[in-house]
């Protein structure tokens, strides 16, 4: 099952690199260009030189983003913006937020997790399960990467399950009453601590207490893959080396299902391509869906109300999903008729929100590949709604979150959700914690 192998994790220095909230940076595959173009200019330090690198005029295969992030990484081990801790490590993280709709000044939600090293094993094999399909261009630039610097930067997130809060407890235990050795507010005001847990005694009862159980990558299906293709590549470069190897090791932030600090927040879709109008669509869906309409003339504070009302009280029995089109004064909810809905035998996959989605709306509104390849994906409704006002998007579907239990079921059974199917929140940030595998 899953084997946690400690690392001397590689963190930054801030008395060279500068403070640490000046450094990190979100995921790279949420960071837009003008984002990484004030990571740039936030700090010379910040991670986003390694992790998401510019293109430049006249770049060649021996000159380019990812020689320049090797380059760099080696530059900053040798100043020492960057150390290696000295003994193998667990690091015991906590993320403190608002979850997003939720009243700036109510009560807060904390992520718990850790931070560690997994032995790489083949997916399915009966320690990791994926629950999302991957693209290839992704990966490629992941392999890049990984081939020029020999490191991980972003872990990558899955979760356990552990209802009696054994291995957590341990990290709670050891660090109580001590203090984190990183602490900052980040850009979205969210509280981020790190303790580093290098007791052998703990860091034993930790890899001992993970090892029977199977893991259920949430967040960066894309990073494992490519770690599984780079080991593969080292291996066949090494030869028959002898026992682990550094390239052997992922790194992971790991949280426990049952952490009620966990938001999934749903993918919704926004098409950019013409869609059908508004009575068209309504005659391709009438035979599937009851149709329930929310006008609005001018403001469509209220409207947009009742459609999240709806959508989140009626969800809750039946699938459910919210329309808008674009010149159109009125948002829909499309609840799916009886007839229709998946039989209790159906495959977890089959009965997804999103799997029906898919299957029922967007194939019927967006036919062709390139139609559904120029979808714009968002977690946030209001913002789903906005762009089809702005007309940044010709229509928006709205579909409720995935369940944490239906996100298991999925990949227990084997079977990959659709494309951009959940959103795990909030995501840990790429440079607390670096994985420096050869250098």
């Amino acid at each position: 099952m899953a084997q946690i192998v400690p690392l001397q994790g590689v963190l930054f220095d801030p008395q060279v690199a500068g403070d640490i909230k000046d450094v990190v940076a979100p995921p790279y595959d949420i960071i837009d260009a003008a984002g990484q173009q004030a990571l740039y200019r936030r700090n010379p330090h910040n991670i986003i030189r390694l992790e998401l690198g510019a293109d430049e005029a006249g770049d060649t295969v021996t000159n380019n983003r990812y020689t320049r992030a090797a380059a760099t990484l080696a530059s900053w081990m040798k100043s020492g913006a960057l150390k290696r801790d000295s003994r193998p490590t667990i690091y015991y993280h906590t993320i403190e937020y608002v979850p997003p709709g939720a009243d700036p000044k109510g009560p807060t939600n904390t992520l718990k997790g850790f931070l560690a090293g997994f032995a790489l094993e083949e997916l399915g094999a009966g320690g990791i399960y994926p629950h999302e399909n991957t693209r290839a261009a992704a990966k490629t630039d992941r392999l890049n990467l990984m081939e020029a610097c020999r490191a991980n930067f972003s872990p990558i997130w899955s979760l356990y399950s552990d209802p009696q809060n054994a291995v957590l407890g341990a990290l709670e235990q050891a660090t109580k009453g001590t203090k984190p050795r990183i602490e900052f507010r980040d850009d979205a005001g969210f509280q981020e601590r790190l303790w580093a847990v290098s007791d052998p005694v703990v860091v034993q009862q930790v890899v001992s207490a993970m090892r029977s159980k199977p893991l259920f990558i949430a967040d960066g299906h894309h990073r494992y893959e490519t770690a599984l293709n780079y080991q593969r590549l080292r291996r066949q470069q090494a030869g028959a080396a002898q026992g682990p190897q550094a390239y052997d090791t992922v790194l992971m932030l790991l949280a426990a299902i049952e952490d009620p600090g966990l938001t999934v927040l749903p993918t919704h879709r926004v098409p950019t391509t013409p869609l059908p109008s508004y009575e068209q669509a309504r005659a391709l869906l009438r035979d599937t869906f009851d149709w329930h309409e929310f006008p609005f003339t001018g403001n469509s504070q209220a409207a947009r109300a009742q459609l999240f009302d709806t959508m989140r009280t009626k969800g809750r029995t039946a699938p459910l999903f919210g329309l808008a089109l674009k010149g159109t004064n009125a948002y829909v909810a499309l609840e799916l008729k009886s007839a229709h809905r998946p039989s209790a035998q159906a495959s977890p996959r089959s009965k997804l929100d999103v799997s029906l989605l898919q299957q029922l709306v967007v194939a019927k509104l967006c036919p062709t590949q390139p139609e559904q390849e120029a979808i714009l994906y968002t977690k946030d409704d209001h913002e789903a709604l906005d762009w089809v006002a702005q007309g940044k998007g010709t229509g928006a579907l709205l579909l409720n979150a995935t369940k944490v239990s239906e996100v298991k079921d999925v990949a227990t059974a084997g079977e990959r959700m659709p494309h951009k199917s959940t959103y795990f929140f909030p995501k840990p940030l790429t440079g607390l914690v670096i994985n420096v595998m050869e250098g």
